[in-house]
């Protein structure tokens, strides 16, 4: 049953996009091995995906499933900089770290490892960020290459959501561990991102 989950998650893009209605690519091809669910919930895997899970499976090819939505190819994630707080809550939910930028500070996407999974904008309190086209931005990242399309490109994907993973288990790990902080530092920092989000949607006109 691994070798198959391992077959079928090779198949898969590895946006982690949990579109399919699992946590993660790997998840899916878990499910697909176990036979809980179709192959056809994968829209950024598109038709190539499909019908190569369908003859990796011996299953006739079929579309993808409705409920699932579609997926626009070349659609990345698009950061409004003038309204970002630096509330750090996008680069929290990025599943491969495409964004970049601290805590009070400007964010901003990498628009070379972003798979325009959409993970981020929920979490934005200022809703600061939405889908875009690629604009082919290169600006600052002069020698320094990532695989833009193919089996290459979804390898190294999964490779960024594993460190992803792991970083999530030792800031969990780290914060169920005592600490010696002061007891109102968490309602400090919430306090802080309150204020700024309304900042922002006074800017705006916005009532709080």
């Amino acid at each position: 049953m691994n070798a198959l989950a391992e077959k079928i998650d090779s198949f898969l893009p590895q946006t982690q996009c949990t579109r399919c209605g699992y946590p993660d690519c790997r998840s899916y091809a878990e499910a697909i091995a176990r036979d809980e669910t179709d192959i056809d919930r994968c829209p950024p895997g598109g038709e190539a995906t499909l019908a190569a899970l369908a003859g990796l499976l011996h299953r006739p090819p079929k579309p993808l499933a409705a409920e699932v939505g579609t997926f626009a190819p070349g659609t990345v994630a698009v950061i409004e900089e003038p309204l970002c707080i630096g509330c750090t809550k996008c680069i929290q939910a990025c599943p491969v770290d495409a964004i970049t930028g601290a805590a009070k500070q400007m964010h901003a996407v990498i628009e070379a490892l972003c798979t325009g999974c959409g993970l981020c904008l929920p979490p934005c309190p200022v809703d600061c960020i939405r889908l875009g086209p690629v604009q082919g931005m290169t600006e600052g990242l002069e020698g320094w290459q990532f695989p833009m399309a193919g089996r290459e490109r979804a390898d190294a994907l999964r490779e960024r959501y594993l460190a992803y993973k792991r970083r999530q288990t030792e800031r969990k790990a780290a914060k169920d561990a005592p600490a010696d902080v002061p007891p109102d530092t968490k309602a400090h920092r919430q306090a802080e991102i309150a204020a700024a989000v309304a900042r922002v949607r006074a800017r705006r006109g916005q009532k709080p």
